[in-house]
């Protein structure tokens, strides 16, 4: 009798584990059919030129072959208001069938904390599926600046420029100028990070802001003929390749400043990751996600990152949803600070 019940449980559970695993494999069958002849659209909110469009391209040409089904992947640009016109379209108007992702600001989550009532998405909402690398953003000079350093521009008054006030490398000046004392002029309205830097270059401007990454691969010329100079970096650690340029979070002792600029830059780690929209369907985004993690280590997509010197630090979805979680649970004092600094910085 024993052993009866014995084999009627073994094959009770052969049977379990079979329906289990079909059900996968049906599940798996109907992603992969889904995306079969279809095309995934990856939605940045700024122009071409900048690293938005550098990693998002990059993206497109390898990610496709590890989509189930291989979709075809292209890139949709909708610039305006430094990526929010595109962050609040895909987060109210982009399918929810899984065949959009968007590459947006990594300010999102902080400007939802900052002004709520401006931000029209809602980043807890949506789901990161991957993210390609951090970014720190970066001021530079021009090299006959009147400021050159940030001990210069507590002398000196400079012209920044930026583009629209929303965005987190136009608001380093701001920020700087609030929190350290900097005497800066926010000259805001171009276009781009793009057209902020050729302003510098045109003589229009003394000093802008963009991330690293665009610095080093789409400056890189200029970099090496030294027509610009870094004058602080925004991330936790100097970066390696910038190890005599200090850190915002050096500049001041004052314990609620640091709070503040630490939370400024906290959306570098975020960095240039590819979010899904709300309700999309949960087997699409896990398929994303694992197609994601299977591009980063694809030996192909890393040697033609290295190719175009675009840095490749990767994280998965849920590490990335986990570090937009602790931004917008910061504590109320810590995004008064911020906000009252940014105000100041452009209004004063």
């Amino acid at each position: 009798m024993m052993l009866k019940s014995v084999r009627l449980l073994t094959a009770a559970a052969v049977t379990a584990f079979a329906s289990i695993f079909g059900a996968a494999a049906a599940q798996a069958d109907a992603v992969s059919d889904f995306y079969a002849g279809n095309t995934v659209t990856i939605l940045i909110g700024h122009p071409p030129g900048g690293s938005y469009d550098l990693y998002a391209q990059l993206m497109a040409q390898h990610f496709g072959k590890h989509i189930p089904g291989n979709p075809t992947v292209i890139v949709q640009g909708m610039p305006g208001g430094g990526g929010s016109l595109a962050a609040a379209h895909f987060y109210a108007k982009a399918p929810r069938d899984g065949t959009m992702v968007a590459l947006l600001p990594e300010s999102l989550a902080q400007d939802q904390v900052l002004e709520p009532k401006k931000s029209r998405w809602d980043v807890s909402k949506m789901r990161f599926i991957g993210r390609a690398a951090d970014v720190t953003s970066v001021m530079m000079a021009r090299k006959d600046s009147p400021v050159k350093s940030i001990e210069d521009s507590l002398k000196s008054e400079a012209n920044v420029s930026c583009s629209g006030r929303t965005t987190s490398s136009a608001q380093t000046g701001a920020v700087l100028k609030s929190l350290i004392g900097s005497k800066f002029n926010m000259v805001c309205g171009y276009d781009s990070a793009t057209a902020s830097a050729l302003a510098v270059f045109r003589g229009e401007a003394d000093l802008t802001t963009t991330v690293w990454a665009n610095w080093s691969v789409n400056y890189a010329q200029q970099l090496a003929a030294g027509d610009v100079v870094p004058v602080v970096q925004f991330s936790e650690k100097r970066l390696p390749e910038l190890p005599n340029t200090p850190t915002a979070v050096e500049l001041t002792d004052d314990p609620a400043k640091k709070q503040a600029i630490e939370f400024f830059g906290a959306g570098g780690d975020i960095g240039r990751a590819l979010m899904t929209p709300p309700e999309t369907p949960d087997d699409r985004v896990a398929a994303l996600s694992a197609a994601f993690d299977k591009l980063t280590k694809d030996p192909e997509f890393l040697a033609d990152a290295k190719a175009r010197s675009i840095p490749i630090t990767p994280l998965t979805g849920k590490e990335v949803d986990a570090i937009a979680s602790r931004i917008i649970s910061t504590p109320p004092e810590v995004v008064a600070t911020l906000k009252n600094a940014i105000n100041d910085g452009f209004n004063n």
